[in-house]
């Protein structure tokens, strides 16, 4: 599949494409996932598409302003959120997917980390399966990935939602001897253990887990130190969207007024070769990500 971003540079990276249950992702140029939480809590937009229509058109809004893949996420995973029942997660979601699906063959992806979830979603016409405790939560889902060639994104947490902090709200700092070096070489691990069960490796893309256990300055070491990531020879699949190290940073409280220091932030990466960001404002990082031919040059 051609990404929408398809005026974006094409940047020299390790890989070039990404194989998601069919459909082929090209990361010559960098590709945008928009970003829907059918959720009645999540950070930044929870609440704000509750019915199924008002779901699928944000998605084609999303579509337009140049997402080449949709995340759908029936659970939230903002620090202190609840846990929801994988019934639940498979009723928010996958009339939704089936929606989209019924008009635009746009890659989706599925935002859990249960199987039971993941496999409804890829039924209902998912192509990807973004499981944020990359497959540590449940031991089926790397056997469900290798089963249907479901691209994987396996994203690194120090711990589960619920019992995390938002990055500028640590009374200690998490204890990293070197956070790339950490985080990427779990991320590894990872990566190694769903490929001995028979997950390809193009179909791996590695999420280094922005905000996720790391305090604002790790998680900006993480972005400087995005080459290293690239390096491995997988995807990397960033979401730092609007997240309360980049409000700390630019001091912007309010969370839907980070979107243009968010898209700095990705531009940073992807002049280092990071190919997917998911975002909550497509429109603005296709903006800012224009400048990427520019900065290269």
């Amino acid at each position: 599949m051609q990404s929408s971003c398809d005026t974006l540079l094409s940047v020299t990276n390790e890989t070039q494409s990404w194989a998601c249950a069919g459909q082929v992702v090209s990361l010559e140029s960098p590709v945008l996932v928009g970003i829907l939480n059918v959720t009645p809590d999540s950070f930044s937009d929870g609440g704000q598409f509750a019915t199924v229509a008002d779901a699928v058109d944000h998605a084609f809004r999303l579509i337009k302003d140049g997402a080449g893949i949709i995340d759908i996420g029936g659970e939230s995973t903002r620090p202190g959120a609840a846990r929801v029942s994988a019934n639940e997660q498979i009723a928010r979601t996958c009339n939704v997917i089936r929606g989209i699906r019924e008009q635009n063959d746009v890659c989706i992806s599925i935002d859990t980390t249960l199987a039971e979830v993941a496999k409804e979603a890829l039924q209902a016409g998912a192509n990807i399966i973004n499981d944020v405790a990359a497959g540590t939560e449940d031991d089926a889902m790397f056997e469900l990935a290798a089963n249907t060639g479901a691209g994987l994104v396996l994203m690194h947490r120090r711990l589960p939602p619920e019992k995390d902090q938002y990055s500028d709200q640590y009374d200690e700092t998490p204890v990293f001897q070197d956070v790339v070096e950490d985080v990427l070489g779990w991320l590894l691990s990872r990566a190694e253990a769903a490929e001995r069960v028979g997950v390809k490796k193009e179909a791996i893309a590695l999420d280094p887990g922005f905000g996720f256990g790391k305090s604002v300055e790790q998680n900006w070491q993480l972005v400087e130190g995005s080459s290293a990531f690239v390096a491995s020879g997988y995807p990397i699949y960033a979401g730092l969207s609007r997240k309360s190290f980049i409000g700390a940073t630019a001091g912007i409280e309010h969370v839907e007024s980070r979107d243009t220091a968010s898209a700095v932030a990705a531009l940073e990466m992807a002049m280092q070769g990071v190919q997917i960001f998911r975002v909550h404002n497509v429109y603005e990082h296709a903006r800012v990500l224009q400048s990427l031919p520019s900065a290269n040059h």
